[in-house]
């Protein structure tokens, strides 16, 4: 994808916020470019790594703002490097977060949990990643078995994801943590609350051009944002709607439905800027 492409998809759709993900998009010869050009338009960055890259990678980029860089990690050392089937990979992360803090840059990360996960294992790396590494903030999400997922044995139910989630936020634990959620979304991962699946909230754009109906599904492409939102039959995708959809609790659906419930809720309003 060019940079002149990648600015135009986003320049199109008018998004606030760019999560720039992969496969691994240290990768691409102009991801500081298009960086760049997006920051320069103000536009909130996160850009999604492994991080095998990323430390080499820095001097590319400037810290700011609007520049965030976004480490995937699944777990603590033994946990990750099983995940991602690399020794030594959980090790180099944690090596180019600590560099880019020193580096003066934003660092979050995205951890995704699975059956073989416990309300201790969640609490172990999310207790690491705010107290030890210090990071900004963090993301959490339960896994969906997508349909091309290598692994399909290990993604967690609803009830399963309700269970794993309660426990491990017993006690007030959630509210020590930096977690990069609406109070709300974090209250759905419990069972506290039920949404339906906001598809059309973080749209998902590619070299094959917008992704129909979000980026854990592909049920065809549109061309233009405005294809992609007008021609899309939102109502056929959720719980309860298409089957695909039933143990899906991404943070990628459902934290837009959060989100939009809180800007109605003066209570909720309240809440999420408090950040409990």
């Amino acid at each position: 994808m060019s940079v002149e492409q990648a600015v135009e998809a986003i320049e199109e759709s008018g998004a606030p916020m760019v999560s720039i993900a992969g496969g691994e998009p240290l990768i691409h010869p102009e991801i500081d470019v298009i960086v760049s050009e997006l920051v320069k338009r103000k536009k909130f960055v996160y850009l999604c790594t492994n991080a095998i890259l990323m430390e080499r990678k820095l001097d590319k980029f400037t810290p700011g703002p609007y520049f965030a860089w976004a480490v995937h990690l699944d777990g603590l050392q033994e946990r990750h490097d099983q995940s991602v089937e690399r020794e030594g990979v959980f090790d180099v992360a944690v090596a180019a977060i600590r560099a880019a803090q020193a580096g003066g840059f934003r660092v979050t990360t995205n951890t995704t949990f699975f059956t073989h996960d416990s309300p201790s294992t969640v609490r172990q790396v999310l207790d690491f990643l705010n107290d030890e590494l210090k990071v900004d903030q963090m993301m959490i999400s339960p896994a969906y078995a997508y349909e091309k997922a290598p692994d399909q044995e290990h993604f967690l139910g609803v009830q399963e994801t309700h269970r794993l989630f309660r426990a491990a936020f017993a006690g007030g634990r959630r509210r020590k943590w930096r977690l990069n959620h609406s109070p709300l979304f974090l209250d759905f991962l419990e069972g506290k609350v039920d949404f339906q699946c906001t598809a059309w909230g973080i749209p998902s754009y590619s070299v094959f051009g917008w992704q129909r109906p979000c980026y854990l599904m592909a049920d065809g492409y549109a061309k233009t944002y405005r294809e992609l939102v007008e021609t899309t039959d939102w109502d056929r995708y959720g719980r309860g709607r298409d089957p695909r959809c039933e143990n899906c609790m991404a943070h990628c659906g459902y934290e837009s439905t959060a989100v939009i419930a809180t800007t109605r809720s003066v209570k909720q309003s309240l809440r999420a800027l408090a950040h409990r």
